[in-house]
């Protein structure tokens, strides 16, 4: 246990802030990443639902295959930016926990380099994985896009 000496506890303190403050700007960047995930989200959701819209108000259900194509993939880009969501949001909870134990290690003074080390790992894989999926998304999007014949709502 932590000696309360106030000038050694201050010291203790302002020394975790310092070491705690690099993971606080990773778990900001992780939120702005999470940020343009929900929004790249949203908008597939929204094109889905206006292709929904569309098929549902026409009686003639011939010329809906490609709108039938369309909705598969988009449902599979909606898949992939879920799971890109999962991995980033893991990353920020693991990126927590790493700052967590941090101070209840100095706190209650226990070992905690390798503990800290392998939080820090899997962080940095989930935020790999989680901007290798969305960089899936962009291409999936761009392949699209620049195979696309004719405007389908």
């Amino acid at each position: 246990m932590v000696q309360f000496d106030s000038t050694t506890i201050v010291t203790s303190v302002a020394h975790l802030i310092q070491l705690s403050v690099a993971p606080v700007f990773l778990l900001a960047a992780v939120g702005a990443l999470l940020n343009v995930f929900t929004g790249r989200l949203s908008r597939i959701i929204d094109k889905v639902e206006r292709l929904d819209q569309y098929e549902n108000a026409t009686q003639d259900k011939q010329p809906f295959k490609d709108m039938k194509q369309r909705r598969e993939f988009l449902t599979m880009r909606m898949k992939n930016t879920n799971l890109a969501i999962l991995f980033c949001t893991t990353t920020g909870l693991l990126i927590s926990l790493v700052i967590v134990t941090m101070f209840l290690s100095a706190l209650l003074e226990f070992k905690s380099a390798i503990f800290i080390s392998i939080l820090f790992i899997l962080a940095m894989l989930c935020l790999s994985i989680a901007l290798m999926l969305f960089l899936k998304e962009i291409f999936f999007t761009t392949t699209f896009i620049k195979s696309k014949k004719s405007y389908v709502p």
